[in-house]
């Protein structure tokens, strides 16, 4: 899809949109056809680092018993089987968290008492295959945006806010539609329609 296009739209919606006292999320939204929801190679959930922040850090964990770090929170054993074992507690974790790491030793006790709660909502750890990079990870994933394909052939994710410049926000809707025709089977005779929308305005086609 081609960048002007993008930025025609944010011009159309700017104009369309009332102006609001606060600062409005920019939503993507890709509309797809002609696919098969019951192909598991069609479950796409995945982690999309954007070119430009989307205005607000996502929350990262990482489930560790041998990292330490003032930099990211570590959830450790002890603190996984607290946060399982009280049902209240573990549903808002699970509401809050937008990313997690988890070494591998771990991955099973993740599942056991935080399963339930996060594979629903396709949040379930992504092992940590080298320690040293484990802090570089959690900087891109705070810039990442989730691309989750499951029930329905619609992806909507927050890109930006509306104070960003224009520019900005078309290069990070370009990079989620690039990601998702490249894992479409038909690329972009898949993708049906493509809107741009702020928190509480119409939606405008990226025509």
């Amino acid at each position: 899809m081609e960048k002007e296009k993008v930025l025609n739209a944010l011009k159309k919606l700017r104009e369309i949109s009332k102006k609001r006292s606060f600062d409005q999320s920019v939503d993507l939204i890709i509309v797809l056809r002609n696919i098969n929801l019951k192909d598991p190679k069609m479950k796409i959930n995945s982690p999309i680092l954007l070119p430009h922040s989307s205005g607000k850090d996502k929350n990262v964990v990482v489930f560790s018993d041998s990292i330490k770090s003032d930099k990211f929170e570590v959830i450790d054993s002890k603190k996984i089987e607290e946060i399982g074992k009280d049902k209240k507690t573990a549903k808002k974790f699970a509401k809050s968290l937008d990313f997690s790491l988890s070494e591998p030793k771990l991955m099973t006790l993740v599942g056991r008492y935080l399963g339930r709660y996060l594979s629903p909502r396709g949040k379930m750890p992504q092992i940590i295959t080298d320690m040293k990079s484990v802090e570089q990870r959690v900087e891109q994933l705070k810039k990442s945006v989730r691309i989750r394909i499951k029930d329905s052939p619609v992806i909507q994710c927050k890109i930006g806010k509306e104070s960003m410049k224009d520019e900005e926000i078309a290069e990070n809707a370009l990079a989620v539609i690039n990601f998702v025709i490249q894992h479409l089977p038909e690329g972009e005779a898949n993708v049906k329609k493509v809107y741009l929308k702020f928190t509480m305005s119409d939606i405008v086609e990226v025509a």
